[in-house]
């Protein structure tokens, strides 16, 4: 049997191993996954929800089986086992655990990104493995981290011998620790200052400068502010035009800076004047109630919100979002991505989640399609929170947790729960949902700005997996910078609840 035929009749068996280990006393608890083989498999983890918590004292150790076999896979999940009732005193006060049993076999690439992806998440101050024969030496892809082997014969001896060894703090554990210790601000600071590097007319660049005015005002920094102006200034004076010859709706929701400066700008008139030029495009709707500029995804319930939520066009926003809802929420709260993309898509729920917030904060307490506007929002944020990972992230397909850990969905609704914990939408059961949320998303944000796993620019796709496919992003990004900038403003302000 090759390899990784192998490895799929173990993956069969091992689901209820892990739960029955998951149920006994302590960490870790929480069976998941780290991604997904060609085959459509989970690569199942067992894992505990500390990665990111910033309080934590005890180091972290990851145990990865390397045979892909049912001998190794057994021995991993029998150390955990091992780790969680009978291991001396000592170790159990000092170590918490997290373990891959099975990894794909390393002719499997996209497996094995999958797999170093989540091995660096874990935040990691010693990787194990449990090999059934030697193992060639270096980190596979994770450096910064101590690395050991052991047999599969005598683990747990072996194990024990390797955690008695005093050790301090990993590099890569101390990296992912000093990310987290930043305030909402200071990251604001930073992203505010970098993004975008590319102005244009469209949501993405949009999403910065509003919540880069937000933080101007905040924080009485002028200079903020003046760098929104200098960056939209070709449009404000009529150098460039609003749109090209064709409009799309994700152009348009780029004026919502300009309604933003038409209210703070001392009723600036060519700021409102293309804030008003991009709301009628917005209003404009198919007879099949398709935003006429639009695509008919849940990226239009975002894109049509946020100009005519801040324009006064309030009743046509919650009228478009409730034809959307009516087509794409599903039964369980989710959003499908499209009609024709059945998937709940991470940043596709993000856009459905924003549109109807953005609606509900503009929307005055007795408007009648309120009632309806919160029951669709509160359905979605219940199961929102029922699918977050265990280190608190949503993932690139929201209830598949095989999908990666994507930046653009956690950022987007963190702050679409945020809000609603602030404003009494939603009760403070939420909060410590949001909380995990925002170190997890604070951990894949960068000391120079650059963001980690955004999910690329994607369209409708015809099939699940079509979404779990799509490539995450690693660097410098407009797309991932803006909405970790406005998750950073959101906390900001829900920070100061408490």
């Amino acid at each position: 049997m090759t390899p990784f035929i192998c490895a799929l009749a173990v993956a069969a068996t091992l689901r209820p191993q892990l739960e029955a280990v998951a149920k006994l006393p302590g960490e870790p608890a929480l069976v998941s996954a780290a991604g997904m083989t060609k085959a459509e498999d989970p690569i199942l983890t067992i894992e505990n929800g500390s990665a990111f918590d910033p309080g934590a004292t005890m180091r972290r150790l990851v145990i990865v089986g390397i045979g892909n076999d049912e001998a190794s896979a057994a021995a991993v999940v029998a150390a955990v086992r091992w780790m969680k009732t009978s291991a001396p005193a000592g170790i159990k006060r000092d170590w918490i655990v997290s373990a891959l049993p099975v990894s794909p076999p390393t002719g499997e690439l996209t497996e094995s990104q999958a797999t170093q992806r989540w091995l660096a998440f874990q935040a990691p101050d010693l990787v194990v493995r449990v090999a059934p024969e030697v193992v060639q030496p270096g980190s596979a892809g994770l450096d910064n981290v101590e690395w050991a082997t052991v047999p599969v014969t005598g683990t747990i001896a072996a194990l024990q011998g390797v955690l008695t060894k005093p050790r301090a703090r990993s590099p890569a554990h101390e990296t992912l620790a000093a990310r987290i210790r930043r305030a909402p601000l200071d990251i604001a600071r930073l992203l505010a200052t970098r993004y975008p590097e590319t102005p244009s007319i469209s949501y993405i660049p949009s999403v910065s400068w509003v919540n880069t005015l937000r933080l101007s005002t905040i924080s009485g920094d002028v200079s903020l502010r003046q760098r929104v102006l200098d960056q939209v200034a070709p449009w404000l004076s009529g150098e460039r035009k609003l749109f090209g010859d064709r409009i799309q709706l994700t152009a348009v929701a780029g004026a919502m800076v300009f309604a933003d400066l038409s209210k703070t700008d001392g009723g600036n008139e060519a700021a409102v004047s293309l804030a008003n030029e991009a709301a009628a495009l917005a209003t404009a709707v198919k007879p099949d109630g398709i935003a006429q500029y639009g695509q008919g995804w849940t990226d239009d319930m975002f894109m049509a919100s946020s100009i005519l939520s801040r324009t006064g066009h309030v009743d046509d926003a919650a009228k478009l979002l409730a034809s959307y809802a009516g087509r794409l929420q599903r039964p369980d709260g989710l959003f499908n991505h499209a009609v024709d993309g059945p998937a709940a898509w991470g940043r596709g729920n993000g856009f459905a989640a924003l549109g109807i917030v953005e609606a509900l904060t503009a929307m005055p307490e007795q408007h009648p399609s309120r009632p309806a506007l919160l029951e669709i929002y509160r359905r979605h944020m219940a199961a929102i929170k029922a699918q977050q990972a265990p280190d608190g992230m949503w993932r690139q397909v929201i209830d598949d947790p095989a999908a990666y850990r994507e930046e653009t969905a956690t950022a987007m609704l963190l702050t679409a729960m945020a809000r609603g914990i602030r404003l009494g939408w939603i009760d403070r059961s939420y909060a410590p949902v949001v909380e995990r949320a925002w170190r997890g998303l604070v951990a894949h944000v960068a000391a120079d700005g650059t963001i980690i796993d955004v999910c690329t620019g994607t369209g409708a796709g015809p099939t699940p997996r079509y979404y779990f496919d799509r490539a995450a992003v690693t660097g410098a990004d407009d797309r991932g910078g803006a909405m970790a900038l406005l998750a950073s403003m959101e906390v900001y302000e829900f920070s100061r609840m408490r």
